[in-house]
């Protein structure tokens, strides 16, 4: 082959820069997720009940909620590279300073300050992929990215009860931080913010990335312009559409063990495995999700139908899922169904995040940072709320809320427009 017919390759370092954003979203959630299946010990431990343990973990989601914004604005100001790198190291030293916490207070202050770093992280690693993936497989990314944390949120149970069985359940956050600091070198070393600044991108690669147009109205680091994104009705749609969605899916990552011990009578090994069944499925949904609808979008030419529709059908099969997953008196049967619904909640993410680059361009820092943090407050709300719920009405009521919140996510779907910018004077349609 000729010298010339090689360069005229496109290069592939988009497609190792989308697995790191794959391996910095599974660390995220393993250092998230391993919470859940040690909540029961540490609740025997430090002796606490359901309600005060959803106030203590759910500091976590109040922080991480509230600093959504001020993290998106970082990445949109600063670049993903640097803001991502220090997102990572500063949620992985409090992921470690877990294992030292000796009370209620010292884990909730230990995981409000997890939740800080953890902020910026969703933001910036969306934000990460705008320039490197081109429109026609901006879902996928999404989804496949978004898919890395749903693996670790899937292996954590089962690689955490061995861990505890082995070395206790301190020392699995003090591994699991370390790990983190490894991730961030790698990301800082590897990742640059701009296509045409990385050694391993070609000219047919570069060209590649630039067809389609990237929605920008003022320069990359300018103002972001906060009065046109806080009026668009589309982000507030999508953004309570995403509360929705955190509610059901913190009650899976936070409870669902507690609930697979205490009505299912799971013992600890059978928990683990079975809490990861749901995240398994999960991680498979995510980039089908993310792949459906960018392929809709092309087969009807028509982008808003493409989101719309698979946003729609993924929260109704997860409503009417849930229904059967706690009501079945079979154990099995009820996990089965769980597992389906948590499938069609996450076909939704990939969605969500998607639509936030569709109407934001350049700013969907910002924007995800809104959406975010409107979805970290429904995860914020859900762990204290089902704390109540679970010991004042029993297990069921919390799972049929869920549904009800599924039900109200998929009306709000119906309501975005993919083609309404939310930063733009003058709204620029992108066909698929």
């Amino acid at each position: 082959m000729s010298p010339q017919k090689k360069t005229a390759r496109p290069s592939r370092t988009r497609y190792w820069v989308l697995c790191l954003g794959f391996l910095v979203a599974l660390v995220m959630f393993l250092d998230r997720a391993c919470m859940g299946t040690a909540t029961p010990l540490i609740m025997r431990e430090f002796g606490l009940d359901k309600i005060t343990m959803g106030w203590s973990v759910s500091t976590f989601n109040w922080t991480y909620a509230l600093f959504q914004v001020p993290g998106g604005w970082l990445a949109d100001r600063l670049g993903s590279r640097v803001v991502l790198a220090a997102a990572i190291t500063w949620w992985s030293v409090f992921t470690a300073a877990t294992g030292a916490s000796f009370s209620a207070g010292s884990l909730a202050v230990m995981r409000g300050l997890f939740g800080v770093g953890e902020a910026a992280a969703w933001p910036a690693a969306s934000r990460a992929l705008l320039r490197w993936m081109p429109i026609e497989q901006r879902a996928f990314g999404q989804g496949f990215q978004h898919s890395g944390s749903r693996l670790g949120a899937a292996i954590a149970p089962t690689l955490v009860v061995f861990l505890i069985s082995r070395i206790g359940w301190r020392a699995v956050f003090y591994v699991f931080g370390a790990s983190g600091i490894l991730v961030a070198i790698a990301w800082y070393l590897y990742y640059r913010d701009l296509p045409e600044e990385h050694a391993g991108v070609n000219p047919a690669e570069l060209a590649l990335l630039k067809t389609g147009p990237v929605r920008a109205t003022r320069a990359e680091r300018g103002a972001v312009p906060w009065r046109r994104i806080l009026h668009s009705r589309d982000l507030w749609y999508l953004s309570t559409m995403y509360f929705c969605y955190g509610w059901v899916f913190w009650m899976y990552l936070q409870w669902l063990p507690t609930y697979l011990a205490e009505v299912r009578h799971f013992g600890q090994v059978k928990m683990g495995f079975a809490a990861s069944l749901p995240l398994v499925a999960a991680t498979i949904t995510n980039i089908a999700g993310g792949w459906i609808s960018d392929h809709l979008a092309r087969y009807w030419g028509d982008l808003r139908r493409g989101r719309v529709a698979v946003a729609v059908v993924g929260f109704t099969i997860a409503g009417v899922a849930i229904l059967p997953g706690v009501l079945a008196n079979d154990a099995a049967a009820g996990l089965a169904c769980l597992t389906i619904a948590m499938a069609g909640l996450e076909l939704t993410v990939a969605v969500s995040w998607a639509l936030c680059l569709d109407i934001a361009g350049d700013f969907s820092g910002s924007v995800t940072g809104v959406m975010n943090m409107l979805g970290n407050l429904g995860g914020a709300v859900s762990a204290v709320m089902i704390g109540y719920l679970a010991t004042l009405f029993g297990w069921t009521v919390p799972f049929l809320v869920a549904s009800f919140f599924c039900g109200v996510a998929a009306l709000l779907a119906t309501r975005v427009d993919p083609m309404r910018s939310a930063v733009a004077e003058l709204n620029i349609g992108v066909k698929a």
